[in-house]
C-alpha cells in the first residue's frame, strides 16, 4: 500500500488501478513460468502463461491449454489466486490486508477504491469491503461444501473437496476457469453433469451473486426483500438480471430444443437451458457444447457476453444497468417524454452520455479486434471469431473451440481485449485521455442531419 501513497499526484486513480492490473498479470506470468507450475515439466513459453495469467486476472476463462492436465497443483492455485484477486479487485485485496495490519486507509486510497469497485459515493467505503469479503468467504465457503458433497463420491475426499474449493471461486468470481479436463476430456467444462440438479443450482447460484454487484449487496443487507425501498441502481440491475435470466432460458430451450437438447428429459433440458443463460453473461462454464450451438444460440450466446454482469461486481461486459439506460433513453425520445423516466426516478444526462461511450467504445474494440483477426487468419469462420472477440472484451471465456487455434497475433489481440475488458472499455480509454483541465470555453453549437 505504501507504493500507492508514493505514487505521483498527477497519476489518475483509473492509470493506477490498470497499472495494479498489469502487476498482477506480470507476477502471475511468471510464477507460470517456473517448472514447478507445469504438470508435464519444463518451463511454459511466456506467451502461453501470458495469456493464462491475464484470462485468470481479468476473469475471463479463455485458455490456450487445458487447466487441470497442464498445470500442477501449484499452477492452479496460483491461478485460483489471480482469480479471487482480478473478481474483487487487487485495490479491494490490499486494503483488506492494510486493515488486517491496522494501517491507516488514506483518502487517495478511498478515492482509487472507489474507482476500483464502481462505487457511486467514498463515504460507507470501508465498510462496504468489510461487508464484502465476509459475505465473500461465506458464498465460498457455501458453495465449496455444497458441490464436495457431489465431488468427493466422483474423485475421492481430498480430490472432491479441492475441485469443490476450486470451482466455487471461480464461478463466484465469473472466472469460468474448471478442472474437468482430466476427467471428462480436455475443454470439456461440465458437460459430464448437464444433468446435475446440484452442480447446476450452485454454479448458477454463485455465477449470479458474483455478478450482481457489490452495491446491490449492500443495498439488500439494508431494505431485505422490500424492493420500494431500493436504490435505483439496484432496481434496474435485478429486474435487468431477472429479464435477461429468464428470457434467455426461454430462448435457449426454443433455439436448442431441436438441437443440442433433442432427447434430453424436461429437467435436463430446463437445466442446460438456464446454465446456457446464466454462464452466458461472463461465467464461461458450459454444460453443452458450446461449439455445436445452433447459429441463433451462438447469436444469442454473444449478445449476452457482450451484455455482461452488472456495475460493481465480478462480472464483465458493457453491463447490464448500461443497456437498461440505453433502452430507456430511446424509448423515452420515440414517445417523446420530457427527461428519462425509469421507477419514478429521472436518469441525469451525465449517465446516459457515460452509457452511450460505454457502449460505442466497446463496439469499436470489437469490430476492429475481429477485422484484424479475420485479416490475418482469414481461415477462421468470421461467426467464430465475433463470438471469441466478444468472449474477451466480455471476460466472458466461452468459445467455440478456435483459441487453441489463435496466431502470435491474435492471441496478443485477445489478451488486450481481456485485459481492457476488465479494466472496463471506457476507464482503459481513459487510462489514455483523461486530462484533468478543462476547456474555459466552448466552441459554438451547430445543428447536423441524424437518421
Amino acid at each position: 500500500m505504501k507504493l500507492l501513497d508514493k505514487m505521483q499526484n498527477g497519476l489518475t486513480y483509473v492509470r493506477i488501478i490498470a497499472m495494479g492490473y498489469l502487476l498482477v498479470i506480470g507476477a502471475g506470468t511468471l510464477l507460470l513460468m517456473l517448472p514447478i507450475s507445469t504438470a508435464a515439466g519444463g518451463e511454459t513459453d511466456f506467451l502461453t502463461a501470458l495469456f493464462t495469467a491475464t484470462s485468470a486476472t481479468c476473469v475471463t476463462g479463455l485458455v490456450v491449454v487445458d487447466t487441470a492436465s497442464n498445470w500442477t497443483v501449484f499452477g492452479q492455485m496460483v491461478i485460483l489466486l489471480m482469480i479471487q484477486v482480478g473478481g474483487l479487485g487487487f485495490m479491494t485485496m490490499g486494503v483488506v490486508m492494510a486493515l488486517f495490519l491496522r494501517k491507516r486507509i488514506t483518502l487517495r486510497m478511498r478515492g482509487i477504491l472507489q474507482e476500483s469497485m464502481n462505487y457511486m459515493q467514498m463515504g460507507g467505503i470501508i465498510r462496504l469491503v468489510k461487508m464484502v469479503y465476509k459475505g465473500t468467504f461465506l458464498i465460498e465457503f457455501a458453495g465449496a461444501v455444497l458441490l464436495s458433497i457431489r465431488f468427493v463420491p466422483v474423485f475421492g475426499v481430498a480430490k472432491g473437496i479441492y475441485f469443490g474449493f476450486f470451482h466455487s471461486v471461480s464461478g463466484f468470481c465469473n472466472a469460468g476457469f474448471d478442472l474437468m479436463g482430466t476427467y471428462s476430456g480436455k475443454y470439456s467444462s461440465f458437460v459430464e453433469f448437464h444433468g446435475d440438479v446440484l452442480v447446476n443450482l450452485v454454479l448458477m447460484g454463485l455465477v449470479v451473486v458474483g455478478g450482481i454487484g457489490f452495491f446491490v449487496w449492500s443495498d439488500l443487507k439494508k431494505n431485505g426483500i422490500h424492493f420500494k425501498k431500493y436504490m435505483l441502481h439496484t432496481k434496474i440491475t435485478l429486474f435487468s438480471t431477472a429479464v435477461l435470466l429468464v428470457g434467455g432460458t426461454v430462448l435457449f430451450w426454443i433455439f436448442e430444443s431441436d438441437n443440442l437438447l433433442a432427447g434430453m428429459g424436461m429437467k435436463d433440458q430446463f437445466l442446460a437451458a438456464a446454465f446456457s443463460s446464466v454462464t452466458a453473461r461472463t461465467a464461461g462454464f458450459n454444460t453443452i457444447d458450446t461449439g455445436a450451438l445452433s447459429n441463433a444460440s451462438k447469436m444469442l450466446t454473444s449478445l449476452f457476453m457482450f451484455i455482461g454482469g452488472s456495475p460493481g461486481s465480478t462480472a464483465g461486459g458493457i453491463k447490464t444497468v448500461t443497456v437498461a439506460v440505453l433502452l430507456v433513453y430511446v424509448w423515452s425520445n420515440l414517445r417523446d417524454s420530457k427527461g428519462v423516466n425509469i421507477f419514478k426516478r429521472r436518469l441525469d444526462d451525465d449517465t446516459i452520455r457515460k452509457a452511450s461511450n460505454v457502449v460505442v467504445i466497446s463496439l469499436v474494440m470489437a469490430v476492429a479486434a475481429v477485422i484484424y483477426i479475420c485479416y490475418i487468419q482469414p481461415a477462421l469462420p468470421v461467426e467464430d471469431v465475433i463470438f471469441e472477440v466478444l468472449s474477451a472484451i466480455g471476460t466472458v471465456g466461452m468459445s467455440t473451440g478456435i483459441t487453441r487455434e489463435l496466431s502470435l497475433g491474435s492471441r496478443i489481440v485477445i489478451i488486450l481485449l481481456m485485459y481492457c475488458g476488465r479494466l472496463g472499455s471506457m476507464s482503459f480509454a481513459l487510462s489514455f485521455t483523461e486530462r484533468k483541465k478543462v476547456a474555459p470555453v466552448q466552441l459554438p453549437r451547430e445543428k447536423i442531419m441524424i437518421g
